[in-house]
């Protein structure tokens, strides 16, 4: 069977793991988001009881699967069922749940393994790879545990089942429960399925805890939850930083070589995941992305900052291409690193102080933005208004061509805009007076120079005749109200020619790689935002329905989505798709005092 991306994902804000419906995990990084993918078989397809790669729970003879969350947490049910009728029960999750005073999230996996009914007769299969699945692992074991070794990394699974069974591969009769714990390489004092069963419990009460704290709409609980809990697990808890995706090089459309890396913290991409949570009202996943966002910036030369980072904050992220892995579905290459640290993107610096200028309002939070803070975002305007009339390489990070985009000179203006109403709050006229000089002098330039004639709306570059849904945006950054014709015209441009079927294309000019084939799932979201502010809320409402029923089994969905077949493609879980849900939802969503 192909690999697909009906896939269900489990972490605890450290590492994480996707799981398939038949219980495999598939992908998982050690010792975090960005490591070495100890499970990979998501990028390297294997037979049945073949290959490496890969952790799965087999039931002999089996029929039917089914799978699903515990309502509003990250813990994963599979359920097996063979042809006789025996079931098995898989809960997959890892821990995250406050201990000793702080969150305890270790690099830990637990698998829970329970009989349902009959004889299961099952065979588990613990087959990690390192060095990008061109090297096994180094075996040793005791009497209750088993250690994966590689250069850069230890597991041990710990267990209740016979070592040698799982060394071996050998299938037994399950009669009531199994546990393996895969983690550091820790001994384990406690029973181990008394260990899982305490941590499990811990964990689903943290993440209902949590969830119980969201301000969400009264339409779409369900799916704007799940989408919540999601963009959560994508959060590094160490450092603050937001990645991408969970995966590299799963290809935006088949063998089109549009393979990326998305394991790394994209500025732009964190502040719509900040921006989302915060409408939400869980707005610690701000606070701690502004440490790691001040210590970026702190840290770059003259004040200039890259359009993604490494987790840990490092710049450097050489692109480079694997051979060991054939790809997903055989379509390599398969790519770690990614050349965007070292482009050229001006829309970084309102992405910044976007993504931060919450703190400074919100009379919730403990620590509010004051001068001290606002001191440190300045030069990150004074850049931008450096650059916000010359080229770079855009939203859409183009590799070979660089021209002046409108979207990033919007962010530049709204990088200005924002420093003017933060100064003007914290009563700070003088400098109230500058951004908002400066603000005003981008935005006469941007309507002037972007603005096309001939096609009616707001054009993808200065002076240019090609479109990007990127400027959908433009309402909703505040760039113009929704009463100006000049946005609902471009509204109305874009759905001439970036609108095919119910999906909205980024663009459909010739890149780097040719023109696109498959539509960006979040540039639809971004047109149901502006269908709503144009009132034309039915219409959103119909495209916003079309998109949740693409979803996988579990409410998730990739980057890009085939607008023929509805399969989705590129890398998964995609934060940019899991934001416009909640987004949209809030937006279409009837009012709590009205709905009953």
């Amino acid at each position: 069977m192909k690999n697909s991306l009906d896939l269900g994902l489990i972490g605890n804000c450290h590492i994480g793991a996707l799981i398939d419906r038949q219980g495999e995990i598939v992908w998982a990084c050690l010792p975090r988001f960005d490591g070495d993918p100890a499970f990979c078989s998501l990028l390297k397809e294997h037979p049945d009881g073949e290959g490496t790669g890969y952790c799965v729970i087999e039931l002999l003879e089996m029929a039917s699967t089914e799978q699903f969350y515990l309502p509003n947490t990250a813990v994963l049910v599979t359920r097996l069922t063979d042809r006789h009728g025996a079931c098995v029960e898989i809960t997959d999750f890892a821990p995250r749940f406050h201990q000793f005073g702080r969150m305890f999230m270790p690099m830990m996996l637990i698998r829970r393994i329970r009989h349902v009914s009959g004889s299961p007769r099952i065979r588990v299969r613990v087959r990690p790879v390192s060095e990008y699945g061109s090297q096994s692992c180094a075996i040793t074991y005791g009497s209750h545990h088993i250690r994966y070794i590689a250069p850069t990394w230890t597991m041990r699974v710990t267990t209740d089942i016979s070592v040698t069974a799982v060394v071996e591969e050998l299938p037994f009769f399950l009669e009531t429960q199994a546990t393996l714990v895969l983690g550091p390489d820790e001994t384990i004092s406690d029973a181990v399925g008394e260990l899982s069963r305490r941590f499990l419990h811990e964990t689903i009460s943290s993440w209902r805890y949590w969830v119980r704290d969201l301000s969400i709409p009264f339409e779409w609980q369900d799916e704007v939850i799940r989408a919540a809990i999601t963009l959560k697990l994508n959060t590094f808890q160490d450092t603050g930083a937001i990645i991408a995706a969970m995966t590299t090089s799963i290809p935006e459309a088949p063998d089109s070589g549009r393979n990326w890396d998305y394991r790394y913290c994209w500025l732009r991409d964190s502040y719509f995941v900040v921006n989302a949570l915060n409408r939400l009202s869980t707005t610690n996943t701000m606070e701690r992305y502004l440490n790691y966002l001040i210590n970026v910036a702190a840290g770059t030369p003259g004040g200039r900052i890259q359009p993604v980072y490494g987790i840990n904050g490092r710049a450097k992220l050489d692109e480079c291409e694997i051979t060991s892995l054939p790809g997903y579905r055989a379509m390599g290459p398969v790519r770690v690193g990614n050349q965007a640290c070292e482009q050229i993107q001006h829309d970084v610096y309102g992405s910044a102080i976007l993504a931060v200028a919450h703190v400074f309002f919100d009379r919730r939070l403990e620590h509010r933005g004051g001068k001290a803070l606002f001191s440190r975002l300045e030069p990150l305007g004074e850049i931008a208004f450096g650059v916000y009339d010359q080229p770079d390489s855009g939203p859409w990070e183009t590799r070979k061509t660089t021209r002046v985009h409108t979207f990033s000179s919007v962010m530049c203006w709204a990088a200005c805009d924002r420093l003017a109403r933060i100064a003007d709050h914290l009563g700070l006229g003088e400098r109230a007076l500058h951004w908002r000089a400066r603000a005003d002098e981008i935005h006469q330039t941007i309507c002037r120079r972007a603005w096309n004639e001939k096609k009616q709306a707001f054009a993808a570059s200065f002076e240019g005749d090609s479109l990007d849904a990127s400027l959908l945006l433009v309402h909703d950054l505040g760039f113009v109200g929704a009463a100006d014709p000049r946005f609902a015209q471009t509204v109305s441009a874009i759905e001439r020619e970036l609108k095919h079927g119910n999906y909205i294309y980024r663009y459909v000019e010739t890149d780097d790689f040719g023109v696109p084939e498959n539509a960006f799932v979040v540039c639809t979201f971004w047109y149901i935002y502006a269908l709503a502010a144009l009132n034309r809320t039915q219409e959103a409402r119909v495209l916003f329905t079309n998109l949740l029923a693409r979803r996988n089994h579990h409410g998730l969905l990739a980057e890009h989505i085939d607008p023929q077949s509805g399969e989705p493609w590129g890398n998964f879980v995609q934060t940019y798709s899991m934001v416009g849900l909640i987004n949209a939802a809030i937006r279409l969503s009837r009012r709590w005092d009205t709905a009953f």
